[in-house]
């Protein structure tokens, strides 16, 4: 059970832990609301004393905002009668400080939202809480408590009638006995109402969550964007220094071995050039797989065509891009051919392939097709999932055909439009593992 509600309906209820959370969290409610209505007043009635000389207003802002730490706690306290979180309906600010945290925090409806939350719960829920805790739980406990009240040979019980007599006192003590478990069950009911209404005005509503949304977009373009940052300078400093430092040594090896006489010394050297040769070569193709400079320099054409001479598999090209891209584009199209033509390679066991497409009416579309065995399936390997997910980061579309017996075909449809582009600056957003290449 996660919730006093669902409690309230089970046989056991009395017997269970429920009452009691109830019981806790209404009397939690009790001081907490106190505290907040003096806090509340001291701060309006400070503020605005001071304000006159200016020390009041941030005073007046700070009241303003009492409302999200007494939110955060109403939040933490709901788990009592409540297990299902309750999220917080705040965004990360635009600009770091404190001003930026302010700036954010004062145009968030939800700000206002919480502080409505926080007048409404220092004015009228607690004093509900502590009326029904005394009705509920105060009254037949203290009746339950007569006879151990009958000292003086009476006792007023509930200020309403006077006990003299200890029959009267046993029969006041049975009645309290039977009233407790209407009571506990009340307070129950009272309770799950009064974390319905908090869960109703501290839960985030749709424009918070889709400012939520909004904002975790955001910050997984601002990760993807120092990701891509990273592949950058290791693709500068392999090219820069490594690739260098080979290049110098298959060089030296080289002239070495026309210097050196035939002989066990000359094998050596021979054999040490074709491993730095090799070595270079692999280097170079490691460079080319992190970031290829011909996508940066020429655009997705030539790098498609690039991609087309180095696969196993004849690839027919008929691109129609007259002109350059946006950066994310290109490179979310580019690494989106290059899975796709690795797939085919490894996979299809294709004999001829091809890349078709162009960039019309504000949308690049491209599709990538071979004549193989078919049967590719999304739901079966992270490859294709994985495209399909980098292609929605900018808003696109990932579709594949690919019946048993083949044809299999990949269709990438990507809006390219300036504007669409502005808020999505990863230009290698799709540059990914190899791990996660197949069908």
């Amino acid at each position: 059970m996660r919730t006093v509600w669902q409690a309230l309906r089970r046989p056991g209820f009395l017997w269970s832990v429920w009452p009691w959370r109830a019981v806790l969290y209404l009397g939690s409610g009790v001081p907490a609301g106190g505290v907040v209505l003096v806090l509340l007043l001291a701060g309006v009635v400070g503020g605005g004393v001071l304000a006159v000389v200016l020390v009041g207003i941030p005073l007046l802002v700070l009241t303003a905002l009492a409302g999200i730490p007494v939110a955060v706690a109403e939040r933490y306290r709901l788990r009592l009668v409540d297990r299902e979180p309750v999220p917080g309906p705040h965004r990360m600010p635009d600009r770091p400080g404190l001003r930026g945290w302010l700036t954010t925090r004062l145009r968030e409806q939800a700000t206002w939202r919480e502080l409505a939350y926080t007048l409404l719960f220092a004015l009228v829920l607690w004093p509900l809480d502590a009326f029904a805790l005394v009705v509920g739980l105060g009254g037949p406990l203290a009746m339950l408590g007569t006879p151990a009240l009958m000292g003086d040979g009476e006792v007023k019980v509930l200020k309403l009638w006077t006990v003299t007599t200890w029959p009267s006192a046993a029969g006041v003590a049975v009645l309290g006995l039977v009233l407790l478990a209407p009571g506990l069950y009340a307070l129950g009911a009272v309770a799950g109402a009064r974390a319905a209404l908090t869960r109703l005005l501290l839960e985030p509503g749709h424009q918070d969550l889709g400012l939520r949304v909004v904002e975790l977009a955001r910050s997984r373009l601002r990760l993807v964007d120092a990701f891509e940052a990273e592949r950058r300078r290791i693709e500068r400093d392999l090219h820069d220094g490594a690739q260098q430092r080979l290049v110098a040594l298959t060089v030296t090896l080289g002239l070495a071995r026309l210097d050196a006489p035939p002989g066990p010394l000359a094998d050596q050297l021979a054999k040490a050039h074709g491993e730095a040769g090799h070595a270079l070569a692999e280097l170079r193709e490691l460079i080319h797989g992190i970031h290829p400079r011909v996508l940066v320099d020429y655009g997705l054409e030539a790098a498609v065509a690039d991609a087309a001479d180095r696969s196993a598999v004849p690839v027919d090209l008929e691109l129609d891009l007259p002109e350059r891209l946006p950066p994310a584009v290109e490179a979310t199209a580019y690494f989106v051919v290059c899975e796709a033509l690795a797939n085919i390679d490894r996979h299809s066991g294709a004999t001829r392939a091809g890349v078709r497409g162009g960039h019309r009416d504000g949308r690049l579309v491209l599709e990538v097709y071979d004549d193989g065995c078919g049967g590719a399936d999304a739901g079966r390997g992270s490859g294709l999932t994985g495209l399909g997910d980098r292609v929605s980061v900018l808003d696109g579309s990932l579709q594949v055909s690919s019946p048993v017996g083949g044809p299999t075909v990949l269709r990438v449809d990507i809006p390219c439009a300036e504007q669409a582009c502005a808020d999505i600056s990863c230009a290698g957003i799709l540059c990914g593992t190899e791990g996660e290449r197949g069908e």
